[in-house]
């Protein structure tokens, strides 16, 4: 129970009557009872609720009638309020010989869907009489069930994919959907939605433009307050219904109800593609850094693997060789002590026993060596062990079965690689040569590009936004209302378009378009100059992260009445899939559209371009060895050279007997 003074302003209400109102909004009240006899005070409050929505206009009213509440001024609330009650009483006659008939209360209520023009005649309900009502009528019956034909305004302007203007002449595809001063046809998702409820709700639809559109876009806020494009069209309630794919934030929510969302749109930037050359990455590029990393890592453990199994090998053998020549040594003097010798006999069998083991150790040794020289060097190591990386066969099978082992197992790890290395390069070049792209934020900070996106409404999520990264593209962000002048920034490699992922396709398309028809030398009036100046070489990438995911909603004017049935409609026909249906059929002409244009661009033909990487390898290979023979000259001249066994006739040191 609120009670008002009779001298209090309810368009200005005291602050314990803004709090008990505001209270009730947040408690859910469905039904406010206001026995006020002034009609200029309950119109005052009912505007001050509207504006600042302290009241709930969807809620039930019971007011006292007054004729100074259906004023020319106050018929916008009557378009709000639908589901409200007027009590008049009426005092019973009084005859000379006869009591007096009891009073009788008669309940009106504003006609709706109806469209009042300077004049509003309340429509009886019901009348209440000897403690009961006469007709028993349903007071607050729904009366957005059945708009019964009546036409609502519709603003909207061209956005893809909500709307978009077509050439389409079929009237029977799209109903009602027409401009009226030169019959503009529009389509897209949310003409498709709102085709889709006006059949349900019966009513129709008298779309139209707001001024300038291509220009003013969704509208920005004037110095003096007043807006412009379509958010200044619902704020003066010229529009009942709005079109354009309009993000479901604050910004807007305060100048207009949005319906449920329909969808979410990826929101992200279109970026130029670097002009950098990297072909000459081509042979790097089948593996990732962190596969490289692996492979060298594993190439090194390899090598240094097989050095240490070949130098045990060698120990192993000469461990052997070593035990069977104490053997045969043993033999020997057990045979020479059978023997009678005399000295000098026994100083030449020492000395021939000296030859001979310093013969058999020579011999050991060549043996060692057989089938291990390949490992027995950490040069000579890594060197094999790179070649079988590189599908080399090893001049001899190493010995031991240790080596042996792991040069198979080695060989299968080889062939994996190599496989996956080369289906990878056939893929790579089997494309398109490789472009440099941005696809993060933190790349696009990094490439110092400056930002910009359509309108005001783009900008406030990007002040509104407490991410870093976010609000270093805020000091950057420029407003830019013509996306022809947008593209031709970002073609020129300074600037990043920000826009929903459909709309950017539908962009890109539109100027390969019409770039295509500059070369051909087509002249047609919806050609621009600008379009003959689009740079061939330039190419448009959309950037894969999304800066955020964006529910989008259609608008509906502030505190429309229509909302709940507008969202329970909305909700079933994104539970039936046909919101899905309907954005691949939006899509799905621009796709086709764009893969017939950029069909040629698309071959994979092998060029000298492709192949700069090989050049490169090449040209790297070359100034090693060069850079190698050098220092081997060098190394020869200064070092060599300069020895005192040196002989320049034979080019050899000559080793002088010790």
């Amino acid at each position: 129970m609120v009670n008002v003074e009779e001298s209090e302003d309810l368009l200005a209400p005291f602050n314990s009557t803004q709090k008990s109102l505001i209270a009730a909004r947040n408690d859910g009240c469905q039904m406010y009872v206001i026995l006020i006899a002034n009609g200029l005070q309950v119109g005052r409050l009912l505007s001050y609720g509207d504006r600042y929505r302290v009241l709930n206009t969807r809620a039930k009213y019971i007011i006292l009638l007054d004729n100074r509440l259906f004023e020319r001024k106050l018929h916008y609330l009557w378009k709000r309020i639908i589901n409200v009650v007027f009590i008049k009483k009426h005092i019973g006659k009084k005859g000379l010989d006869k009591p007096a008939k009891s009073d009788w209360y008669e309940l009106t209520t504003v006609p709706f869907p109806i469209n009042f023009g300077n004049t509003l005649i309340p429509r009886r309900l019901d009348i209440w009489t000897k403690k009961k009502f006469r007709k028993g009528t349903d007071l607050f019956k729904d009366k957005t069930a059945d708009l019964k034909n009546e036409t609502l305004k519709v603003v909207a302007f061209a956005h893809t994919p909500g709307t978009e203007k077509s050439n389409f002449t079929d009237s029977n595809k799209i109903r009602t959907i027409l401009r009226a001063d030169n019959d503009e046809l529009f389509t897209g998702l949310e003409i498709e939605i709102l085709d889709t409820i006006s059949k349900l709700m019966n009513f129709h639809c008298d779309l139209y433009q707001a001024e300038n559109p291509g220009l003013e876009l969704w509208g920005r806020k004037l110095v003096d307050g007043l807006y412009t494009g379509l958010l200044g069209e619902m704020v003066t309630a010229r529009a009942e219904i709005a079109l354009g794919d309009l993000y479901y934030i604050p910004y807007i929510l305060n100048i207009m109800d949005l319906s449920t969302p329909y969808n979410t749109e990826c929101l992200t930037f279109l970026t130029p593609e670097s002009m950098t050359d990297i072909s000459w990455k081509t042979l790097v590029l089948p593996f990732s850094p962190i596969m490289w990393g692996c492979v060298i890592v594993c190439l090194f453990i390899s090598s240094v693997s097989f050095h240490l199994l070949s130098k045990f090998q060698v120990y192993l053998k000469r461990v052997k060789k070593s035990q069977e020549f104490r053997e045969e040594e043993e033999m020997r003097q057990e045979g020479n002590k059978k023997k009678v010798m005399n000295m000098s006999m026994v100083k030449m069998d020492f000395n021939m026993t000296y030859s001979l083991m310093k013969e058999q150790h020579k011999r050991i040794k060549e043996r060692d060596s057989e089938g291990l020289y390949q490992f027995s060097e950490p040069g000579n190591s890594i060197l094999y062990t790179y070649s079988m990386l590189l599908l080399v066969s090893l001049p001899k099978l190493p010995t031991g079965w240790s080596l042996r082992m792991l040069t198979g197992w080695y060989w299968l790890y080889c062939l994996l690689v190599v496989v996956a290395y080369r289906a990878s390069m056939t893929a790579i070049l089997s494309r398109p040569t490789p472009r440099v792209t941005i696809d993060s934020l933190q790349e696009l900070l990094e490439s110092k590009l400056t930002y910009g996106g359509w309108g005001e409404i783009n900008s406030e999520f990007f002040k509104s936004s407490p991410d870093d990264f976010i609000n270093a593209v805020r000091r950057n962000f420029e407003v830019m209302n013509n996306s022809e002048e947008a593209l031709n920034k970002v073609a020129e490699g300074r600037f990043a378009f920000y826009e929903n992922i459909y709309f950017l396709r539908a962009l890109i398309l539109k100027r390969e378009i019409r770039h295509q028809g500059a070369l051909a030398n087509i002249t047609d009036s919806t050609f621009e100059t600008t379009d003959l100046q689009m740079q061939p070489s330039r190419y448009l990438h959309i950037m894969k992260d999304c800066i955020i995911n964006m529910p989008v909603s259609i608008g509906l004017q502030k505190n429309s009445p229509i909302k709940p049935r507008v969202d329970k409609l909305i909700r079933t026909i994104l539970e039936a899939g046909l919101i899905h249906k309907w954005l691949n059929d939006v899509m799905q002409k621009i796709q086709t559209e764009r893969s017939d244009n950029t069909e040629e661009g698309q071959k994979a033909l092998m060029n000298l371009r492709k192949m700069y990487g090989a050049l490169v390898i090449l040209g790297i290979g070359f100034v090693m060895g060069f850079m190698a023979f050098t220092g081997e000259l060098l190394y020869y001249y200064n070092v060599v050279t300069i020895k005192p066994g040196y002989n320049k006739y034979s080019r050899v040191i000559i080793e002088q007997d010790k």
